[in-house]
């Protein structure tokens, strides 16, 4: 029998570990078709979370074992670490809220022993109960990405997948500091499928992710796979740059045939200079964002510590 094993970040979810957990032993007991190895990875909690991790590592040894960081670093870092513990078959992604629905994995397990695909991706169909500002921004982020980058991501995909063993080494191989994991999935290929599925609530508790975490990680995935913003600064600055010099022109020009003209538009002349001062300073923004994920990235400090594990 095959063994899946699942990575399963935690922050602050003292309340939903025990179901999750239930959840998915049913499911294996129904289906006896593969064995777990779950990796829950506590990503620096300021709840319970440890001690009932440490209390579920200690009732089930067989299966479940647990990584807990020395602080918060993230949920990508947590993936990650998932990742570097893993022995199974296959390795799954999963929400401990169940907003993963674990009666997919069946599905996407029958998928892989097909060995048509590397890995079978999940995506929701809908954002109901999603708060509707974050839901437009989301659907905008996938169509800003998706033009301004080569790596394509599925819109409303879920980190929620199961890969096989070869596709998991390719993810390790790649130790960048800054992660964005819906990037990384796509960037090292491997065919995937994708399910689609209704949106769920969570099963207890409230999430971590809030609209501003939502956009500075939105951020990331733009800055780190695509070049699109650094394209966009020197358009900008190649535009105004001819605009202005077809303006000197003119200007010489005209003074040339009129030297008693004087220049009127006081305010369009400020109006425009604090337009070109706007661009240069998102311009610098821009270059700034890229400047300090190298600057991250060529200190070379670890991803995660890890307190315990077990």
């Amino acid at each position: 029998m095959k063994t899946i094993s699942i990575i399963v970040p935690c922050f602050n979810e003292e309340e939903t570990i025990n179901i999750y957990y239930d959840a998915m032993t049913k499911l294996k007991e129904k289906t006896n078709k593969f064995k777990f190895e779950y990796w829950f990875v506590d990503d620096g909690s300021k709840d319970k979370t440890y001690s009932i991790l440490k209390e579920l590592q200690k009732e089930h040894s067989d299966e479940v074992h647990f990584i807990s960081f020395s602080r918060n670093f993230g949920k990508e870092s947590a993936l990650y670490a998932g990742l570097n513990e893993v022995t199974g078959d296959y390795t799954a992604v999963m929400d401990v809220d169940l907003q993963d629905p674990p009666e997919m994995l069946p599905q996407m397990f029958d998928i892989l022993e097909d060995g048509e695909y590397d890995c079978v991706g999940t995506a929701r169909m809908d954002r109901e109960g999603e708060n509707k500002i974050i839901s437009f921004f989301s659907e905008g982020f996938y169509k800003l990405i998706n033009k301004m980058s080569q790596t394509k991501i599925i819109p409303g995909a879920r980190d929620y997948r199961l890969m096989t063993r070869q596709m998991v080494e390719a993810i390790k191989s790649m130790t960048e500091y800054n992660r964005f994991s819906k990037g990384i999935f796509s960037w090292v290929g491997f065919k995937t499928k994708y399910l689609p599925y209704k949106n769920r609530e969570r099963s207890a508790g409230t999430t971590s992710w809030n609209f501003w975490k939502l956009f500075k990680y939105a951020i990331t995935g733009i800055v780190d796979f695509s070049e699109g913003p650094l394209m966009f600064a020197t358009w900008m600055g190649t535009f105004f740059s001819i605009t202005s010099i077809i303006a000197i022109i003119g200007i010489i020009i005209r003074k040339i045939i009129n030297p008693l003209s004087s220049v009127n538009g006081w305010a369009s002349i400020v109006s425009i200079i604090l337009l070109i001062g706007g661009i240069q300073l998102l311009s610098i923004g821009i270059l700034g964002e890229y400047i300090g994920k190298i600057f991250l990235e060529v200190k070379k400090r670890p991803i995660y510590i890890v307190k315990d594990k077990k």
